[in-house]
């Protein structure tokens, strides 16, 4: 998962952090309404976390600024607002949930999950495509019954590809959803190849389809032969 944390409490934020990127996601931190502008109107998140009072600005009106860039991210609005005006407020304005400070970031997690769940796969936790199926949440992938091991990043490059199958997605775009967008990025893409091809060659020795296509000089497409 690529994950945007909106939050200026210092403590919180560097523990939700230190969560997230201890499971293997890839996080991102904005802690003012001008950074966090900048970040949402550059990249893209899986899911987006919101707090609403930031030095600079209201965290509601970066929520219309998302609707106005037409962007898909999921939002959990974290606040320690209690009223029920404004969390009708976030979710009228897009939000995909609401919790209140403080809370467990367990349940931090589990609320993401099912935001990212819904939003790429339908809420299913098992994704089937074809002869492949992925358990997100197990981080199992089996082929025809075989089991499949990948490389954490192959895994998250294989999700990546069935939530935007049949779609062209460039290079850059899978660099920056795989290592973030600090990555120092250029036109040497050579690291994204190799775990394009190994990917490939695993799904192939297990018995999948070859689904995977290059798009010359843009990137991979994923999807039905």
């Amino acid at each position: 998962m690529k994950i945007l944390v909106i939050e200026d409490e210092q403590a919180l934020l560097e523990s939700i952090l230190a969560y997230f990127t201890g499971e293997g996601n890839i996080c991102e931190h904005a802690s003012d309404f001008a950074a966090a502008n900048e970040k949402i109107s550059l990249y893209s998140y899986d899911c987006i976390l919101l707090d609403l009072g930031l030095p600079g600005g209201e965290g509601l009106e970066l929520l219309t600024k998302l609707k106005q860039l037409k962007k898909r991210d999921g939002v959990l609005i974290i606040s320690a607002r209690h009223s029920l005006d404004d969390k009708l407020a976030g979710l009228d304005l897009g939000a995909d949930d609401y919790l209140v400070k403080p809370f467990h970031l367990s349940e931090l997690k589990a609320r993401v999950s099912a935001i990212i769940r819904r939003k790429n796969f339908d809420g299913d936790n098992v994704i089937h495509f074809n002869e492949i199926t992925v358990d997100v949440s197990a981080m199992k992938i089996n082929v025809k019954g075989n089991q499949v091991i990948l490389t954490k990043k192959e895994f998250d490059l294989l999700v990546y590809f069935l939530s935007n199958r049949n779609k062209v997605v460039t290079k850059n775009a899978m660099a920056e959803h795989l290592w973030g967008d600090e990555m120092d990025l250029s036109d040497d893409f050579d690291f994204i190849y190799t775990h394009v091809k190994n990917l490939r060659k695993k799904l192939l020795e297990a018995g999948s389809a070859d689904y995977l296509r290059s798009v010359y000089g843009i990137g991979y497409k994923f999807g039905d032969i």
